[in-house]
């Protein structure tokens, strides 16, 4: 059996088996991250999302040189949006609406422009992709069925936005029985203190969301 790696993490060291973990990079699409996009249309400033795009970068480099595998999620709907709820798509008072044409075509639809994950950060051939209609990974896809088909136990989490996507992603694979690692600079909201507050919350009470760990405490530890 391979030895765990010991990763240092609050709020005790995260044991990640290699080969039986997987990298979750929520939503790291083109609508949240450009202007233009859905996120800009709900008022917020787009461009504190992209300090999470090069921590990213670096630990999905990592992450493939080891042939770990690799899941990428977009929040996304059906172009007749016959998955996409009216108290979703009609909440609050957007500048566009999930379905609306923007720059980068019709916002959060497949196929659009801004559907797709931003370029630094592409999947490559092989790595799962997951279409998601809701906030969490798990509800309406088949991530639960593919993990299981590849003998993950723990998840490693990077993405956006960290409050919603993220954690909610953590929360639902918490209650499947994964050990989960959220690592802090690969995360961004367009709130800062969301931020702050989530990571707070998963590592609180001894961990009863999760892990978090710096960037660099998980690069030495697969050194």
């Amino acid at each position: 059996m391979t030895t765990p790696l010991n990763i240092p993490a609050r709020p005790f060291a995260f044991a990640l088996p290699p080969g039986r973990c997987a990298l979750i990079v929520i939503d790291m699409q083109r609508d949240f991250i450009e202007p233009g996009g859905f996120g800009e249309s709900l008022g917020n400033d787009v461009s504190l999302l992209r300090a999470a795009v090069a921590p990213t970068q670096a630990l999905l480099s990592a992450w493939r040189a080891r042939g770990w595998p690799v899941v990428h999620t977009r929040e996304s709907h059906r172009p007749d949006l016959s998955d996409c709820p009216s108290a979703k798509r009609e909440r609050g008072q957007p500048s566009l609406r999930i379905g609306d044409p923007g720059p980068m075509g019709r916002l959060l639809v497949r196929g659009e422009p801004g559907c797709e994950i931003v370029p630094e950060l592409a999947p490559l051939p092989g790595e799962i992709v997951i279409d998601k209609p809701g906030k969490g990974a798990f509800y309406g896809t088949a991530l639960q069925a593919m993990l299981q088909s590849l003998q993950v136990t723990h998840l490693v989490f990077a993405g956006v936005t960290t409050e919603v996507c993220v954690q909610t992603t953590m929360r639902e694979a918490n209650d499947r029985g994964y050990d989960c690692l959220l690592v802090e600079e690969a995360t961004a909201s367009y709130f800062p203190q969301f931020k702050a507050a989530t990571i707070e919350m998963v590592v609180a009470q001894g961990g009863i969301v999760g892990w978090a760990a710096p960037l660099q405490a998980v690069l030495e530890a697969m050194g």
